[in-house]
């Protein structure tokens, strides 16, 4: 979907069931512990007196200024959220949320990886963001298709075996 001026459509944005879930505990984490700690921090500065020379309350002001548009973010994620369930998606092709099977072509190694959002993003656990380059790569492509990388060391080779 996307977002026109004048429409009541917005862009959804996809995740997968365990990434929202994650921005969600985020979100109750800076809302009840985060946000009411910084707000006791500055109310502490603030009883120190002079604020203009007083760098324990520029600091908290800072931190307060990132928590409220963290909390801004991660509430209009959620709100626009579209849950994507792996379960459901197809076999035939590699899109958002599979799970695909790669094998490397020059030393036979398997490797494998969740093409998932930039939130969910975690390469040591195998979640990789479609906007990355390796998931750019990956996206589309059908068991049997290969693909080449670019990766600091050169170019590398693949062949994606499976969608499981």
């Amino acid at each position: 979907m996307h977002l026109q001026l004048g429409s009541t459509e917005l862009d959804r944005v996809p995740v997968t069931r365990q990434g929202y879930e994650t921005l969600k505990k985020e979100l109750e984490k800076l809302r009840r512990y985060e946000r009411p700690r910084n707000i006791r921090a500055i109310e502490e500065a603030r009883a120190h007196g002079d604020l203009s020379e007083n760098a324990e309350y520029a600091a908290a002001k800072d931190r307060q200024g990132f928590i409220e548009g963290r909390i801004g973010e991660l509430e209009f994620k959620l709100a626009h959220a579209e849950i994507i369930e792996p379960g459901k998606l197809p076999k035939d092709r590699a899109v958002f949320g599979s799970r695909v099977l790669l094998e490397n072509l020059d030393t036979g190694e398997d490797v494998e990886y969740q093409l998932v959002g930039p939130d969910e993003s975690d390469i040591e656990n195998g979640r990789i963001s479609i906007s990355s380059p390796v998931g750019k790569a990956i996206l589309g492509k059908k068991p049997g298709d290969e693909l080449t990388l670019e990766v600091p060391g050169g170019k590398r080779s693949y062949e994606l075996r499976e969608i499981l």
